[in-house]
């Protein structure tokens, strides 16, 4: 937990509630599905019920959230922020692409009830239904009161940072979506098309084009970037993904670097300081029951929070809560699988100067090369 003069955020990977999980809320929409082996969302459903037993559905709003709204509430983040990986519409504009996201406007109270302060949309799925589906999706956010960043109208809503002020002090969100991690390159904004915030290549552009929308900012207001970028699978950091990520916080000034897309949590990073989190892994989706990848254990999730000097943005701590998703739903993860991901995590974050722990109550904890040093 963050003392006065510190910032605690809590972070998630990907937060994807429409086609299965849209179906077991109050208000499901149409589960016509256009994809070449599944022709509606219940059959996802389905599949989690023959994996690991019944889903009482309809369920309340909150129940998809499980354990993890205690221990959310047990750290006190000071801000809640998600990637929303699903459009929020009732659209039948299917995109041409093979996955599509939808989760009807009238179960957004989803995010609501786990206190969600912020959405970025800078992804591969929020425009899965068409320019109609997003402008729905900005509309619903909107009148629910939830702030976005990442996607917009045109283009100078979908590349504006977000403003967000916590007790002790303010922080400037910035989302950007790449085509690595499928954001198809049609889907960016332009001064006449609703859109997303691309980001074509993680190069000196990138890092200019950051610069430019967080430099001029006031003292002690902190720097936020999310990136959705990189394949589902694997851990491998592509080599201009580390120096571009590094290069964010030296040339731009970010403070920190919240990566997602990765299906799985990936290795963490501390540079000069500052933290890169280059994939924090899915946090909520329908895959239960879904076979081919089971050797990265996609049902294992982390809760993230870490904690920033309010005045610099250094790093001073960063906590982990393991979950499994089962049933739909987060649930604490066991001794075994948290032992298992905690050695995962490590074997990954190690190369990259870090080294991740288990705490007496079994948590993840990151720990750095500098940790605890004037200026770490």
């Amino acid at each position: 937990m963050a003392t006065s003069s510190d910032l605690c955020l809590w972070l998630t990977g990907d937060v994807m509630t429409g086609r299965g999980i849209d179906q077991i809320l109050p208000h499901p929409g149409d589960p016509r599905l256009y994809e070449g082996g599944m022709d509606s969302a219940r059959g996802y459903v389905r599949l989690a019920e023959a994996a690991n037993g019944p889903i009482p559905y309809p369920v309340d709003f909150a129940y998809v959230w499980g354990d993890a709204l205690a221990e959310v509430a047990e750290q006190a983040p000071d801000l809640r922020l998600i990637n929303l990986e699903t459009a929020v519409t009732t659209s039948e504009a299917a995109e041409p692409k093979g996955i599509h996201y939808r989760m009807h406007p009238d179960n957004l109270p989803v995010l609501t009830a786990a206190g969600v302060d912020a959405c970025t949309l800078a992804n591969n799925h929020v425009l899965d239904w068409g320019a109609a589906g997003l402008l729905e999706t900005l509309e619903a956010l909107e009148a629910a009161g939830l702030a976005h960043v990442g996607a917009g109208r045109e283009r100078d809503e979908a590349t504006a940072p977000l403003g967000l002020s916590t007790p002790g002090g303010r922080v400037r969100l910035l989302a950007l979506g790449l085509p690595s991690s499928g954001v198809p390159q049609r889907w960016e904004a332009t001064s006449s098309r609703p859109g997303v915030h691309l980001l074509r290549r993680p190069g000196d552009a990138g890092v200019r084009e950051v610069a430019r929308r967080i430099r001029r900012r006031p003292p002690g207001e902190l720097a936020i970037v999310s990136l959705h970028w990189g394949g589902n699978w694997g851990y491998a950091l592509p080599s201009q993904h580390r120096a571009f990520a590094q290069r964010l916080i030296d040339d731009a000034g970010v403070d920190l670097v919240w990566g997602h897309s990765s299906h799985h949590p990936l290795g963490i990073e501390v540079h000069q300081g500052k933290l890169i989190l280059y994939g924090c892994g899915d946090l909520i989706n329908d895959y239960e029951g879904i076979g081919g990848f089971e050797s990265y254990r996609g049902e294992l999730v982390l809760l993230y929070f870490p904690v920033l000097c309010q005045a610099d943005g250094r790093l001073l701590s960063l906590t982990m809560v393991p979950m499994r998703l089962r049933r739909f739903r987060l649930e604490r993860a066991d001794e075994e699988a948290t032992r298992w991901l905690c050695r995962v995590l490590d074997r990954e974050s190690r190369p990259l100067g870090s080294r991740v722990r288990l705490d007496k109550r079994q948590r993840l904890v990151l720990d750095w090369q500098g940790k605890g040093e004037r200026g770490s």
